[in-house]
């Protein structure tokens, strides 16, 4: 067991089992239904949507009105792109249609998306998701206990609230909140402030143990409770097939997958640990979109260390084997039929992560 394990005896009884995540493939509100049908009928614990061609709430909402049962989420939601009012009652809404099983999951995307695209404020972003998230919880507060909606924040103010704009108390506690990090400052925030962490796909064990969970730890210390009681949650990278030749195109695919997120500068601490000084030029080769060829910068020793490699049949097992019990909830990084699972193996999978 990892030293400072989060799931050691002493917090064992705090944390459930190794919960398995379907992340939907697209959160297009036409096939959230189907998806969410396949992921209960494969074993699933829950259906996450990211936020990126689609909105990642609107197809949660008819997931779960025509799949109920499984938990849902979103992984992420960009939390810049709209005001904590907004996000409020939208996970209230989902936390009551599903009965307390949503987990409202938020990121900060970066700079450029969030003032060019989304044309919203940018600064400071870890403390800046901290008021976020405060803000978030002041206004359930309010709903859920009648408490005065008196939140002045350094980043955010929220301080009316009338009967006529209260959608009144949950049956349930209000969903949960985790935040999406790749650095010390979001895990930092994530122990202090959040229920979870959803850990990036572009990480290592030895990056898990060394910055993520350290700091979480200090994050929590901070706020005065056990580490223990933040979740970790990440979607692996797998190279897997029947065959080598199935193996080696799903290697070249995760090659440019690292690749891709080695070229963004806040992504960069990662490769620094490991002492991999391939992040500046990856960066000059994305902005001159030179995007085919950046995968050949991305070594085995990278790979080996991102993803996890094994044949379909020991997948499952080789998973369980590389974090051990440093998580409590996983996923794969792609459900895409280019991973190549039937319907059988998916279930053998899901089932041995779940056992872990």
């Amino acid at each position: 067991m990892p030293p400072g394990s989060s799931r050691s005896p002493e917090n064992r009884a705090r944390l459930p089992r190794v919960k398995v995540d379907f992340f939907l493939p697209t959160a297009d509100a036409e096939s959230a239904a189907g998806h969410a049908a396949r992921a209960r009928d494969l074993g699933f614990d829950a259906v996450l949507s990211a936020e990126t061609n689609h909105d990642p709430f609107l197809a949660l909402a008819i997931a779960a009105t025509a799949v109920p049962g499984l938990e849902y989420g979103t992984a992420i939601a960009v939390a810049f792109a709209r005001s904590p009012m907004v996000t409020a009652m939208t996970a209230w809404d989902l936390a009551r249609l599903t009965g307390g099983r949503f987990l409202l999951g938020l990121g900060t995307q970066v700079r450029a998306h969030v003032t060019r695209r989304f044309s919203m404020e940018w600064s400071a972003p870890a403390p800046r998701l901290r008021d976020y998230v405060l803000a978030v919880r002041a206004i359930w507060e309010a709903w859920q206990h009648g408490t005065p909606l008196r939140f002045e924040g350094r980043f955010y103010r929220h301080t009316l609230m009338t009967p006529f704009f209260d959608p009144g108390p949950l049956t349930h506690p209000p969903p949960p909140i985790y935040i999406a990090g790749v650095g010390p400052h979001m895990a930092r925030v994530a122990g202090e402030v959040c229920d979870g962490l959803h850990v990036h796909p572009f990480h290592t064990v030895r990056y898990l143990d060394e910055v993520i969970r350290p700091n979480v730890a200090r994050g929590a210390q901070a706020a005065g409770r056990p580490a223990g009681e933040v979740a970790l949650a990440t979607a692996v990278m797998v190279v897997t097939g029947h065959s080598e030749a199935e193996m080696e195109r799903r290697r070249a695919a995760v090659a440019r997958q690292i690749a891709f997120y080695a070229s963004t500068p806040s992504y960069h601490p990662v490769l620094d640990l490991h002492g991999w000084q391939v992040g500046p030029e990856l960066t000059r080769m994305s902005v001159r979109g030179e995007w085919e060829a950046m995968a050949e910068l991305v070594d085995d020793a990278m790979i080996d260390a991102v993803a996890v490699t094994a044949p379909i049949d020991e997948l499952g097992d080789a998973i369980c084997r590389r974090y051990g019990d440093r998580l409590t909830h996983v996923g794969l990084y792609s459900l895409a039929d280019d991973l190549g699972l039937t319907d059988d193996e998916w279930r053998t999978v899901v089932a041995t992560l779940a056992a872990g």
